[in-house]
């Protein structure tokens, strides 16, 4: 008796754990996709477990066109690679138009490309619009529940703490800091040149340089100094640390990846869980080794203070620390390195907008290091900083997830469905910039966004709506600097080693890194 009634507990246990996973990975989904379809939105039809992912995977490996994509892209500096990149995207789009749905594993997605419902988002103020809060072990590893990923109070409070730090007053009394990091960045280049002198004299007075690492190292230098002030040399560890986690994420594919895989302890989650740890204890001992030995506080210090000020307790605050050091180092370095890079590049290419910068850099400064109001008089430099983020965002993408029911415009979004922005693809489209939009045209920006495009809610490349970057000031400044320091001392050509070859992880990247030919001025 008791063993029927047994197996009778596990029979039933079996078919309740069938139907809750039936209804988890399929009736959910399909329910928001049959309230999509009944607005007319169509996508490519999902299958059970895989959602899209199997077909995404086909596209990528279609050989003759993914060969024919790189082939265009690296004929030209300004080739649009959205198709090279995300393969998928671009060719759902021609199918099924600017607005279209598609899944990822049980995840329902909602792609949009159209500039009316973009400024619907824009608009919409409302915490029932955030991050994405499905299930990705792997890439919470690298975000955690930071400012970068949190949503509803959880986010306004860490942005209540962190914004006022990037105010234009606070950003203004940074520039000295960044000139510093940047003037040790120049000094360490022009080093790097001196020990090359013999083959530079060879060569006829230039070198050849991989000026993306010297860029990622600058970068480095600058948030490293804003996270842990005095301690800043320590803490180039825990952002190697970081480098090395992000690396470890960017083995598997972001935007296809089934979410429930980052729970099994396969090698490359064994290592981000490993390296997860590490960080979070180098991190903590670098904010309590550091705490009280500077008059000016750090970020981080400004951070784990808010969190105290909450009384949220000494555990939530650790991870409130942690997770916000990754984030900012994500967002600030990587994102600063990336733009850097391509804007090197661009100049390169374009060597009568090089000019013309220079010209602009010599004029302003007058061979006086930079500082905050001569920086603000920079027009030309920051219309070549604009035009390389519309053809080279950091970040080619941005997500949001409907976290309650909601309307955008005409649009209902049901609870959990995700919305999928392509930066890359907004930058680009002809009806929005014209039909020179795959062109490098500074001159755009001349009047600023608005003045640039027909539908200024389509520039974006510090995100959309309330959960926008917090330090694109910041940002904006150590780009200004950086590009003033560099253009007064060198001038930029392509070098034959370089391989036109836009590459996504995680940010924006040259897959072969950017070699330059790089003269004294």
């Amino acid at each position: 008796m008791m063993m029927d009634t047994m197996i009778w507990l596990i029979v039933v246990c079996s078919i309740c754990l069938y139907m809750h996973l039936y209804n988890v990975l399929w009736v959910r989904p399909e329910r928001m996709r049959g309230k999509l379809r009944r607005q007319g939105i169509k996508g490519p039809p999902p299958s059970f477990l895989m959602g899209n992912v199997s077909e995404m995977k086909r596209i990528t490996s279609n050989q003759t066109a993914c060969r024919s994509a790189n082939e265009a892209v690296a004929s030209s500096p300004t080739a649009n690679y959205s198709l090279s990149i995300f393969p998928y995207f671009e060719s759902w789009r021609r199918i099924y138009g600017q607005i279209y749905m598609y899944t990822t594993g049980n995840v329902q997605n909602l792609y949009i490309s159209d500039p009316a419902v973009l400024k619907e988002i824009s608009l919409f103020k409302s915490l029932d619009l955030g991050r994405p809060v499905y299930a990705i072990p792997i890439i919470k590893s690298l975000f955690g529940n930071g400012i970068a990923r949190s949503n509803g109070q959880v986010w306004a409070h860490q942005r209540k703490v962190i914004a006022p730090e990037f105010f234009v007053d606070k950003v203004k009394d940074m520039v000295g800091m960044m000139v510093e990091s940047a003037l040790t960045m120049v000094e360490s280049a022009l080093t790097m040149v001196k020990s090359w002198e013999a083959q530079v004299e060879g060569m006829g007075g230039e070198a050849d340089i991989r000026v993306d690492e010297d860029l990622a190292k600058f970068s480095m230098n600058t948030i490293s100094k804003a996270c842990f002030g005095s301690m800043h040399s320590k803490g180039k560890h825990v952002f190697e640390l970081i480098r090395s986690l992000q690396k470890a994420i960017s083995y598997t594919s972001v935007v296809a990846r089934i979410p429930f895989l980052g729970c099994f302890p396969t090698k490359t989650n064994i290592e981000v869980w490993k390296l997860e740890r590490e960080i979070r204890e180098s991190i903590l001992k670098l904010v309590k080794d550091g705490s009280g030995k500077s008059d000016q506080k750090d970020l981080l210090q400004v951070i784990q203070e808010g969190a105290y000020a909450e009384q949220l307790g000494e555990e939530t605050t650790n991870c409130y620390v942690v997770d916000n050091c990754k984030s900012i180092y994500v967002a600030g370095h990587e994102t600063v390195a990336s733009v850097a890079t391509w804007t090197l590049m661009l100049l390169a290419a374009f060597p009568e907008w090089q000019t013309q910068a220079r010209d602009e850099v010599i004029n302003i400064f007058q061979g006086h290091p930079p500082d905050a109001d001569s920086l603000h008089k920079l027009k030309m430099v920051t219309m070549v900083i604009q035009e390389t983020m519309r053809l080279y965002p950091p970040i080619p993408f941005t997500a949001r997830e409907a976290l309650e029911d909601l309307n955008l415009g005409d649009i209902y979004i049901p609870k959990g469905v995700n919305l999928w922005i392509p930066i890359t693809t907004l930058h680009r489209l002809p009806e929005i910039w014209g039909e020179d939009a795959d062109e490098f045209k500074p001159e755009r920006f001349a009047h600023g966004i608005y003045g640039a495009c027909k539908f200024p809610q389509a520039y974006i490349p510090f995100g959309i709506g309330p959960h926008i970057c917090l330090g694109q000031k910041f940002a904006m400044v150590e780009l200004k600097i950086l590009m003033s320091l560099l253009l007064s001392k060198f001038s930029f050509s392509i070098s034959p080693k370089y391989q036109h070859s836009p590459n996504f992880k995680l940010t924006l990247q040259a897959k072969y890194g950017l070699n330059l030919i790089v003269k004294k001025v």
